[in-house]
C-alpha cells in the first residue's frame, strides 16, 4: 500500500469528469483540494456522501477549496449518478485504478467471508501548492464533510 506523507507532494493526475472532460490535478494550483475517493456510484454511502458535498460545495468554495471526487466508475455512470441525484460536485472516472493506487485506496477488502479489492473510503486535502496537507483513511460518512471544512478551516488558519 502507498503511504502518503503530510507535506509530500500529491501525485498528479488527468482524469475524465462526468461529462467526458480531462480534468488534471494541476488545474487547481492555487487553491486547496478537498479530494475524495469512493467506491461505486449510487450505492446508499456513496449518495450520501455525494449529496452532502454537493449541499458544502458553495461554503468550500468560499473558504478556497475545489471537491474532486474519484471512482472507479465510468463516465457514463457518473454522468447518470450526477443527473439522478442533482449532484454539482466533480466526478472522476478510474476504470483502471491508476490514481486509485497512486493513492493508496486500492486495497484488498473483505465483505460477507469474500476478499476483493476495492475503493477504501478515503479524503485528503491538498494544498495551493500541491502538497498533501490532510488525509483521512476509512471515512465514515456521517459527519465527514463537516470535519472536512473545519480540518481545512484549522490548515487554512482561518
Amino acid at each position: 500500500m502507498v503511504e502518503l506523507s503530510i507535506g509530500s507532494e500529491a501525485p498528479t493526475f488527468c482524469l475524465p469528469n462526468q461529462e467526458g472532460e480531462e480534468v488534471c490535478l494541476g488545474d487547481h494550483r492555487e487553491k486547496w483540494v478537498v479530494l475524495y475517493f469512493y467506491p461505486k456510484d449510487n450505492t446508499k454511502g456513496c449518495t450520501l456522501e455525494a449529496l452532502d458535498f454537493t449541499l458544502n460545495k458553495v461554503a468550500l468554495e468560499a473558504m478556497g477549496a475545489t471537491v474532486l471526487g474519484v471512482s472507479p466508475d465510468s463516465v457514463e455512470s457518473h454522468a447518470g449518478f450526477c443527473m439522478k441525484h442533482d449532484l454539482t460536485i466533480t466526478l472522476l472516472s478510474d476504470p483502471e485504478h491508476s490514481v486509485l493506487e497512486e493513492y493508496g485506496v486500492w486495497q484488498m477488502k473483505k465483505m460477507y467471508g469474500q476478499e476483493f479489492h476495492g475503493v477504501v473510503r478515503s479524503t485528503f486535502l491538498i494544498d495551493p501548492e500541491g502538497r498533501i496537507a490532510d488525509g483521512c483513511r476509512k471515512v465514515s460518512v456521517c459527519g465527514h464533510v463537516e470535519a472536512e471544512k473545519e480540518k481545512l478551516a484549522e490548515l487554512k488558519g482561518s
